[in-house]
């Protein structure tokens, strides 16, 4: 079957890439899902329980290291993970000339975004 005559390759690779890059996004994909389930607990269950504190206790609690390390973490993984999800969908979807555009906008928005909020946790964190 692998020379059959309607086979265009021959039965020979097509020549568009390897895998590999895909199944690792993939697994990156996963890895930050599962990292992003116990970090997204505990920052709900954190969040609830200053659910009436004020600015000054918020800082407070945020100048501690362990939660503003928690939060960087959980930023980075977060727009890790949605900058892997928002490849995916252009990807799959946008078959035209705006595809390498929108593949570094997302990347670069991402990117922005969750560097913002990684300084704005440490602005906070260490000018108390």
């Amino acid at each position: 079957m692998a020379n059959d005559s309607t086979d265009p390759t021959g039965g020979r690779a097509a020549g568009l890439g390897s895998a590999r890059r895909g199944v690792d996004e993939w697994r990156m994909e996963r890895v930050t899902a599962l990292a992003l389930l116990p970090l997204s607990l505990w920052l709900i269950v954190s969040l609830v329980a200053l659910g009436s504190a004020d600015r000054a206790a918020f800082v407070g609690w945020l100048g501690r290291p362990l939660p503003a390390f928690l939060i960087i973490l959980t930023l980075i993984f977060s727009f890790r993970h949605a900058a892997l999800g928002l490849q995916v969908v252009i990807e799959d979807y946008v078959h035209s000339g705006w595809k390498i555009p929108l593949l570094i906008a997302a990347r670069l928005s991402c990117f922005a975004v969750g560097a913002a909020g990684v300084l704005a946790t440490l602005a906070i964190a260490l000018h108390r």
